[in-house]
């Protein structure tokens, strides 16, 4: 086991006092000590909001990108390093609402990259503006009368389009949490875990107390290969919130898998000279 302190940075963490994010931070340290990773076998990437500041306080390699973009480079990393443990670090904003499209087209390539949306129920660091998974009628500064339209369904999103792996987890529950994104780090294509993450400055609705008296974790008779329970699952929304593994199918080969050329080594540890590209270059003449 790595140590768990080697991910530790010296730097002032700027997350409210209280904030799930601390959680999440300590759980990927510690998921990442338990299966046994070095600070340069990671790269964390994150595009724009609260959650997307994880590339800075964790010590890894890390690429902190445009708002709803994080999955692009993500996906660029993976490929010329197919060796490299990839962790997309962003908000429900970010994935679901900029980087939505982004998000339907990385599950359908099947990128083998973990996937963690601090999903808070709200924009945090545009001071509580309503996300994609704000609940409807939910009153925010911005939306005073409360949000008319419907919210967006991350979990029941990912297994309809063909996600493999597909879970949620619970800021509040470290434990937990860690476990899940062991799971998710370990899994051969893409793998999305919604984490529940109150925000306690902007969302008053959502506290850790509400999630706490909801969510109940997946015990062992429960099947999450049996994708039309998992669409069932998916829809439980309320007094009652599954956390847990929802849907697992069999690992297929990702999108790194597909490339024939990226079979031998990877690209970054081939040799390659200039004089090599005067073929191509020629073209241009």
């Amino acid at each position: 086991m790595t140590d768990v302190k080697k991910f530790d940075r010296d730097v002032e963490i700027a997350w409210c006092p209280g904030c799930g994010d601390f959680s999440i931070l300590n759980a990927l340290k510690t998921a990442l000590s338990e299966l046994d990773l070095e600070p340069h076998q990671v790269t964390v990437v994150s595009g724009i909001g609260q959650a997307a500041k994880m590339p800075q306080y964790i010590r890894t390699n890390g690429f902190n990108g445009l708002h709803g973009r994080a999955l692009p480079p993500a996906l660029a990393i993976k490929t010329v390093n197919k060796d490299m443990n990839v962790i997309v670090n962003s908000g429900d904003g970010d994935s679901y609402g900029e980087g939505g499209n982004h998000l339907l087209h990385n599950i359908r390539r099947n990128v083998n990259i973990a996937h963690f949306v601090h999903d808070n129920q709200i924009y945090g660091l545009t001071k509580g503006q309503a996300s994609p998974t704000t609940d409807e009628n939910h009153k925010t500064a911005i939306q005073p009368e409360g949000v008319i339209v419907q919210k967006f369904n991350p979990i029941a999103f990912a297994i309809a389009n063909g996600a493999g792996f597909v879970a949620r987890s619970f800021s509040g529950d470290i434990k937990h949490l860690t476990e899940t994104m062991k799971a998710a780090i370990q899994y051969n294509g893409y793998a999305i875990v919604d984490i529940l993450q109150p925000c306690v400055s902007f969302n008053k609705i959502n506290t850790f107390k509400w999630y706490k008296d909801r969510v109940y974790a997946l015990d062992h008779t429960y099947d999450p290969s049996n994708k039309s329970e998992a669409l069932i699952k998916a829809d439980e929304w309320g007094d009652d919130i599954p956390i847990g593994i929802i849907y697992k199918r069999q690992e297929q080969p990702s999108f790194t898998d597909l490339i024939p050329q990226l079979n031998d080594a990877p690209l970054i540890d081939r040799k390659r000279h200039p004089i090599d590209a005067e073929k191509f270059m020629n073209d241009f003449k």
